[in-house]
């Protein structure tokens, strides 16, 4: 009689953490579970301050727990997050869609118990944090981009100032933040009202005459509207002060993050960024990445500074670009049912690299390099939307294999681009010619 052989059957091995613990952060308490073996009350209630912290970080050692999930709620898991690193514990922060859907969980002690069964069985990934370092200099570089964004409100209140007094500086000047406006605001503030006195603190590059700013310079000035104006321009030294302040500390903490001293190889002259830090930027980023961003087309200083602050110059929490452009929320969506594509939509993110890049992609449009013929290429075919997100999903490729492999970046220019492309047209023509049974016969008419 014959043995019956048994069905073989692939075994899936999942990384498990029975040592872990689930918290549910709260702005005034957080609860806390541990595994029900680990103490007789294994869901625990803590206050927000920071010695009831401490006494939660001294029972989650008590009950030998190595690693612990939590949600992101605002900002209040920033303190604990980091005092539970800083005892050698291994924290993770999960995203709170991927454990949401589940029916019957209504309160908070419930949902740090699903927490922490989730995490025992290994079901949850943490988002990506960059080291400490690193994420110093991006809580610098996000500071900067709000002292930036304040600047930019005021402004608005100079013009909203002005149009009220029927001053249409603003129609002849393209710029009222610039040199020009600014000199001719400060003296409206000090008292002149002479339009032709003002016309003349123009500078030689604005293409409007002293006698069309004179005419614009004819107002009301009434003087609620002149002290609004007055106090939209303290307010806006008041940011610059900062935004200095704010400067330096960047430019410290780049010097702390230095791999290497020398600096990079003379690239191509651009003009310095309007926003940009007075201090020598590209350098500095240069000297902590080990090689220059800037070199790529469309990147500037101010997009490198904001990706690299966002995450960092080490890609090893990356395995690939891929992982990389997902994260970054760059890349075609996978929601597919029974095998069909519904959607390839990407998902929403509200990542400030990512929206950095598409800024840097968008600036494409005009460019002669290699990405400029790609990013038009991608508008022929599709919307401009796709496309701008299409060419940034290039750009944070070229950045990784920048960071990863310590390679500069060289642009071969326009036509290297479009020859490759007819190439690759030729290339499929003549595979579809070959499988009907022809062949295709390059023509001697050139014109």
């Amino acid at each position: 009689m014959a043995q019956r052989k048994r069905p073989t059957t692939q075994s899936a091995i999942t990384l498990t953490h029975p040592n872990a613990a689930g918290i549910d952060i709260g702005s005034v308490a957080h609860f806390v579970a541990v595994p029900p073996d680990r103490d007789d009350e294994p869901v625990r209630e803590f206050a927000s301050f920071t010695a009831d912290l401490h006494r939660l970080a001294d029972w989650l050692d008590a009950c030998g727990v190595d690693t612990v999930a939590m949600e992101s709620t605002g900002v209040y898991w920033i303190a604990l997050y980091e005092l539970l690193e800083a005892r050698g514990f291994t924290v993770l922060l999960v995203n709170a869609r991927h454990v949401k859907n589940v029916s019957g969980r209504k309160s908070d002690v419930l949902d740090c118990q699903w927490l922490q069964q989730l995490m025992s069985f290994g079901l949850l990934r943490g988002a990506f944090r960059p080291a400490d370092q690193v994420c110093v200099l991006r809580s610098l570089s996000r500071q900067r981009t709000m002292l930036l964004r304040s600047q930019g409100r005021f402004v608005q209140h100079m013009q909203k100032a002005l149009t009220q007094m029927n001053i249409q500086l603003a129609n002849v000047i393209s710029d009222v933040a610039g040199e020009t406006g600014q000199k001719i605001l400060r003296a409206i503030v000090a008292g002149e009202r002479d339009g032709l006195a003002l016309a003349r603190l123009k500078n030689s590059r604005i293409r409007a005459s002293e006698d069309e700013i004179a005419k614009s310079l004819q107002g009301s000035w009434r003087a609620e509207h002149l002290f609004a104006l007055k106090q939209a321009l303290d307010a806006f030294d008041f940011c610059g002060t900062q935004l200095a302040e704010c400067d330096a500390q960047v430019q410290a903490q780049l010097q702390a993050l230095h791999v290497r001293e020398d600096e990079p190889a003379q690239g191509k002259k651009r003009g310095r960024a309007r926003n940009a830090p007075k201090f020598d930027l590209r350098t500095q980023l240069f000297q902590m990445c080990g090689v220059d961003l800037t070199r790529i087309d469309g990147i500037d200083v101010t997009t490198a500074l904001v990706v690299v602050s966002e995450v960092g110059a080490d890609m090893c929490k990356f395995p690939s670009d891929k992982h990389f452009a997902s994260w970054l929320g760059l890349c075609p969506g996978t929601k597919i049912t029974g095998g069909k594509v519904m959607s390839g939509k990407t998902k929403r993110c509200a990542n400030r690299a990512a929206q950095a890049l598409r800024l840097a992609a968008a600036a494409l449009r005009s460019s002669q390099s290699a990405l400029g013929a790609y990013y038009r290429r991608m508008c022929a075919r599709m919307d401009k939307p796709k496309a701008v997100t299409a060419a940034a999903h290039k750009l944070a490729r070229l950045i990784y294999a920048m960071l990863t492999h310590g390679q500069e970046y060289t642009d071969r220019g326009q036509d290297y681009f479009e020859e490759r492309y007819r190439q690759r047209v030729l290339h499929n023509l003549a595979q579809k010619a070959k499988a009907m049974g022809m062949q295709l016969v390059p023509s001697d008419n050139t014109a």
